[in-house]
């Protein structure tokens, strides 16, 4: 199985979901998750967007079957935007269609405000563009909690509650906790570290590709209001309000988010989808 060393010596594990027609040739969607997941939560999206489109779904640096990362390692926003390139070049993608939610959506903002050339379309899903104004007040606590007695799990279990929102059942409330709850204390430790600093507000006129951003309006990462401001500095942006009071709608409501994100791309699928990926695994970078 052929694997993506990055330069740091960490591996990167993807995998490809095509459900689609094998005559054809779509365009190509990579799915970036939040923090303290991995491409696995991008699984309920896939009988939606993959019929149509093929999917992509990376465990981004330090989570999922992708190498842990040390505590010690030194975060900046950068570090995810640089894997992604030297992703698509392994794979052989000039363009793409970016699917994301939370941090992976600050994560695909940046990108395609450095990489314009690469993208297609943008679909952020309950993402922050400043860590420090959204989450500044919590992170402290946050920290504590994952170096304490109890560490990712209890912190998955603690934020649960805003992040699935009332509506959430006990069973999918569990299943989201035990799931992030497994995530690399040592990954979201360094990471933490460096949080309150990530900002890509800048960055939002430089982004050209059409984007969509969707948020719900009892969003605990803000007001609809607070979105739709920075929302329109992106010139070819768009904004879908969810009824909802989760601040991660792609998990709470995801066939609805799903047929939303898919009629976004339907409207700005060229279908120069390029060379089919490998089904799964890893990629080295020599």
């Amino acid at each position: 199985m052929p694997r993506f060393r990055l330069p740091c010596g960490s591996e990167l594990h993807y995998e490809v979901d095509d459900f689609t027609d094998p005559w054809s040739r779509p365009d190509r969607v990579v799915f970036l998750h939040g923090l303290a997941e991995c491409g696995r939560a991008w699984g309920t999206w896939i009988p939606t967007i993959g019929r149509h489109f093929g999917t992509i779904r990376l465990d981004q640096r330090g989570f999922g079957k992708s190498s842990p990362m040390p505590a010690s390692f030194d975060w900046s926003i950068d570090v995810p935007v640089d894997d992604l390139a030297r992703f698509l070049d392994a794979l052989g993608l000039e363009r793409v269609h970016l699917v994301s939610a939370k941090f992976g959506g600050t994560v695909g903002m940046r990108f395609a405000a450095r990489h314009p050339d690469r993208v297609k379309s943008l679909s952020v899903v309950s993402s922050p563009v400043s860590l420090g104004r959204s989450l500044g007040a919590v992170i402290p606590q946050w920290q504590v909690t994952i170096a304490q007695e109890g560490g990712v799990l209890e912190w998955a279990r603690s934020t649960m509650d805003g992040r699935l929102g009332s509506g959430a059942s006990p069973d999918a409330s569990a299943w989201w906790t035990a799931y992030m709850g497994s995530a690399p204390a040592s990954t979201l430790i360094g990471i933490m570290r460096n949080l309150a600093e990530i900002d890509v507000t800048r960055d939002l006129p430089d982004i050209r590709c059409p984007t969509l951003i969707v948020t719900t309006r009892g969003s605990g990462l803000g007001s609809v209001e607070q979105v739709e401001a920075w929302q329109r500095t992106i010139p070819n942006s768009e904004l879908a309000v969810v009824e909802d009071d989760s601040y991660h709608v792609a998990a709470a409501r995801p066939d609805h988010c799903a047929r939303i994100v898919l009629a976004f791309l339907a409207r700005h699928a060229g279908h120069d989808g390029g060379p089919r990926p490998a089904r799964g695994g890893s990629l080295e970078h020599q």
